[in-house]
């Protein structure tokens, strides 16, 4: 077994990740852990996060980059894998994980797609599945944000989970029409949306938050149970006054979807779900490259990237 192995390493917070040798890990005598070939890992937002140094995970130096991916086992499965709470960077040769933190690919899917969605996938996935309850069958959802990279993905992980109508929010229509909706409102300036056009919701998954979700949550009427997920700020916005009212007047229930608001248990038992679900997704366009490029790459933009060997 070689003694070195490469990997992507952070050596300065906030600068790009350099390519480097490091030792490689001794197999694992503990046999809740396995040890995996790393065949592809995405560049997710966390990642970046991690990598800058901002993110609460982000402690000591070196940083070993990465939080998840595809890997292949000793007895030659592949699997899904995150390495995010063992602490184990994803860009690497090789990754020591427990055996619980992954879960089988299903045969014929393709890896590069599973690296690239299941951690943004993740985020629709967990508010639908942990976060809301006794969902109505053929349930109608609200995207908010449905041309972000995540509410994108969130269009087909509703579908996959029994949505029967996808409403989506977001200012660019073009963008919104090629993702094959059921009704869409374009999110414009303050008191000029045109939130009429959503009609009756079930749930709402918002990755926008501040003054739209305000302003849609007080045209909320009664006779219908809303559950509204906060996600993200795309807005830039981290806190709404919302009239005590509307909460008095209608039948919502306002939760949270992150980290905290779930544990590791509820993530495992949701990875595989997700997995196989992805597996089924049609074509996404994502950008395949070698982790020798790490450092260029880096400071590139604007598509969704998949680190191979």
């Amino acid at each position: 077994m070689a003694t070195t192995m490469h990997a992507a390493q952070v050596l300065e917070w906030g600068h790009a990740p350099q390519y480097t040798s490091v030792p490689s890990p001794a197999p694992p005598s503990d046999p809740s852990l396995l040890q995996l070939k790393v065949l592809a890992t995405g560049l997710h937002r966390v990642v970046r996060s991690r990598a800058s140094g901002k993110h609460y995970s982000s402690t000591t130096l070196p940083h070993a980059v990465g939080i998840d991916g595809v890997g292949l086992t000793p007895d030659g499965r592949e699997v899904y894998f995150s390495s995010f709470a063992s602490g184990g960077g994803s860009f690497s040769d090789m990754v020591t994980v427990p055996a619980e933190d992954t879960a089988p690919v299903p045969p014929n899917a393709d890896r590069i797609k599973i690296a690239a969605l299941v951690n943004p996938g993740l985020s629709s996935w967990m508010a639908l599945r942990c976060r809301c309850e006794n969902l109505p069958a053929a349930f109608t959802v609200l995207i908010m944000g449905v041309t972000s990279a995540s509410g994108r993905l969130a269009v087909k992980v509703a579908r996959a989970l029994g949505a029967g109508r996808v409403v989506g929010v977001a200012r660019d229509v073009g963008a919104m029409e090629a993702l094959g909706l059921d009704g869409m409102v374009q999110l414009k300036g303050p008191g000029e949306t045109e939130w009429g056009a959503v009609g009756g919701v079930d749930v709402v998954l918002d990755y926008v938050y501040g003054p739209p979700a305000v302003e849609f949550l007080k045209t909320l009427k009664r006779g219908r149970r809303v559950q509204y997920v906060h996600i993200g700020s795309l807005s830039g916005e981290l806190e709404i006054m919302l009239p005590g009212a509307v909460l008095r007047s209608t039948d919502l229930t306002i939760r949270g979807s992150g980290q905290g608001s779930f544990g590791g248990r509820e993530l495992r038992r949701e990875a595989s779900g997700l997995v196989e679900a992805i597996g089924k997704f049609g074509e996404e366009k994502v950008r395949v490259c070698e982790l020798k490029d790490v450092e260029k790459v880096w400071a590139e933009s604007g598509e969704r990237v998949v680190f191979v060997p």
